[in-house]
């Protein structure tokens, strides 16, 4: 089992100590709609700048056709992390609600659309959340940065109560098999 460790983020003009992993090393999957394309390649870039020590790959869409449909790159998303070819995800659609409703709909995936550097980094530390879905429409390249970054500095604490009710999510979820 690897350390966890407790650093600062810097999170714009704020800094955020987050929990995470000592060796970070995860193999992140984009992809993107039409609408989305656009903020997926900025962001896709400017994290490779970063330095952050992760591999990433583009699963695509890359805003030249309009009937690129957000669910056809959250299922090609989803299957890649599902497939072990990717450890978490990075959707993009013009609100971010409709790719994340779609992701969340496949098994062991489980996405929020989140607009703020809290919701994307506490949704892996309690929810054990894999995918961060955003809204080209709605965040700005910046935010949609920050969000990203914590989203892929956060881990699953483990804590007892939040595997707790991980396990009744994931009882769902078989329920629904």
């Amino acid at each position: 089992m690897r350390k966890h460790t407790t650093i600062d983020l810097d999170i714009g003009q704020h800094r955020m100590p987050v929990t995470v992993l000592e060796a970070i090393d995860m193999r992140v999957a984009f992809a993107a709609d039409h609408a989305g394309a656009s903020l997926k390649d900025e962001l896709l870039a400017r994290l490779e700048r970063a330095g952050l020590g992760h591999t990433y790959a583009d699963l695509g869409g890359d805003g030249s056709d309009p009937t690129d449909d957000y669910p056809d790159f959250a299922q090609r998303l989803g299957l890649a992390i599902q497939r072990g070819e990717a450890d978490r995800g990075i959707l993009v659609c013009g609100s971010g609600v409709g790719a994340s409703v779609a992701i969340n709909k496949m098994r062991g995936l489980r996405s929020a659309v989140c607009h703020d550097t809290y919701s994307a980094h506490q949704g892996v530390e309690h929810d054990d959340m894999n995918v961060l879905t955003l809204g080209a429409r709605v965040i700005g390249p910046e935010p949609a940065f920050e969000c990203a970054a914590a989203f892929l500095a956060a881990s699953f604490s483990g804590e007892e109560r939040h595997r707790r009710r991980l396990d009744k999510v994931l009882a769902i979820e078989a329920a629904e098999r």
